[in-house]
C-alpha cells in the first residue's frame, strides 16, 4: 500500500466498525521468558509477498527474537481465545485496542483510531518506546483476527518497527513452537513520538461520498453483512455503501492463516474488476 510508482491502496475503517470487548490484560517482565526447542521450523518466507519483510515477520525470526529486551507482542484475539493459549509474553489488546470506543457502536467516530495523544498514551501503556520492535499477531480465523487492523493503525502514526506476524497463531502452533497461559503485565514507556497521521493510508466518509460512482470499492465483511441480513455488530442500518462489492476477507487466505500467493489474489482482484495500478477502498 506505500508502493512506489504504483496508485495507493486505501483502506477505509469507519465508526461503525466491527469491534469486539477489550479484556483487561495484566502482563510482566517482558523479553525475559525462556525458549523451548520447537519440534518443526517454518520455512514460511516473507520475501514471497510484495513489501513483504516491511510487513511481515515469519515464525521462526520471531522465535529467534523472544529472547529481545525491546520485543513487544500484541495479541489481537478476542480475550477468551487468547486466554486459551497464546504466544509467551504476548498482551492482548483485542479487536478495539487501538480504538475509540465511548459510546456505542454506530455512534460518531466509534470505532476509529485513538487521536495522536490518546495512541500515545495507549501504546507506552503497553510498553511501546521509540526502541521498541513490535509483533502483532492473532488467533485470525478464530480470534477474529484484528492483528492486520492494529499493524496498519501504527504505520498510520509512523511507526516503521511494526510487523505482522505471517500466518498468526495458527501458523506458529503449526511450526512447533511453544504457547503459555501465562498473563504477565506490562512494564508502561515513555517518550514515545509518533508522526503526524498519514491520510493517505485511510479514507473519510467525505472521500468516499465525493468520489462515489467512480471510486472502487469492497465490502469484506461476511456476506449476511452485506446483505444488510446480520446488524448483529453493531452498525446502525443494515447493507453496504452503494456500488461496493464483496469479497470477504477470509477469501484472501490459506487454511493455514497465510495469506495466499500474489498471483492468486491478482487473479482474484482482477475477478473483482481491480487491478494493480487502481485505487481502491475496502472496508
Amino acid at each position: 500500500m506505500r508502493g512506489e510508482r504504483v496508485k495507493k491502496k486505501i483502506c477505509l475503517f469507519l465508526g461503525g466498525v466491527i469491534a469486539l470487548f477489550l479484556g483487561v490484560v495484566l502482563a510482566e517482565n517482558r523479553g525475559l521468558f525462556t525458549k523451548s526447542e520447537p519440534r518443526h521450523y517454518s520455512q514460511a518466507d516473507t520475501t514471497a509477498y510484495r513489501y513483504g519483510p516491511d510487513i511481515f515477520i515469519s515464525p521462526s525470526e520471531l522465535y529467534g527474537r523472544l529472547h529481545e529486551a525491546n520485543l513487544i507482542i500484541l495479541d489481537g484475539s478476542h480475550p477468551r481465545v487468547y486466554a486459551k493459549n497464546h504466544i509467551p509474553g504476548a498482551i492482548n489488546i483485542g479487536f478495539k485496542g487501538l480504538s475509540r470506543c465511548s459510546g456505542k457502536p454506530g455512534d460518531p467516530n466509534w470505532g476509529t483510531l485513538l487521536d495522536k495523544e490518546a495512541l500515545t498514551k495507549k501504546l507506552e501503556s503497553l510498553g511501546v518506546d521509540d526502541d521498541a520492535f513490535v509483533v502483532v499477531y492473532s488467533d485470525i480465523l478464530k480470534g477474529p483476527g484484528a492483528c492486520g487492523r492494529a499493524v496498519w493503525q501504527m504505520k498510520v502514526a509512523g511507526l516503521e518497527k511494526v510487523r505482522l506476524l505471517l500466518g498468526g497463531l495458527e501458523l506458529w502452533k503449526r511450526s512447533g513452537y511453544e504457547l503459555s497461559k501465562e498473563v504477565l503485565r506490562p512494564i508502561p514507556a515513555t517518550g514515545l513520538m509518533l508522526k503526524e497521521y498519514d491520510e493517505s493510508l485511510r479514507a473519510s466518509m467525505a472521500f468516499v461520498s465525493e468520489t462515489m460512482g467512480t471510486l472502487k470499492i469492497l465490502d469484506v465483511r461476511s456476506k449476511k453483512e452485506f446483505t444488510g441480513e446480520d446488524t448483529s455488530h453493531g452498525e446502525a442500518r443494515g447493507g453496504h455503501i452503494k456500488g461496493a462489492q464483496w469479497l470477504e476477507w477470509t477469501d484472501l487466505l490459506n487454511e493455514d492463516s497465510t495469506p495466499k500467493s500474489a498471483e492468486e489474489i491478482t487473479r482474484l482482484m482482477a475477478y473483482m474488476g481491480i487491478t494493480p495500478a487502481d485505487d481502491f477502498v475496502l472496508y
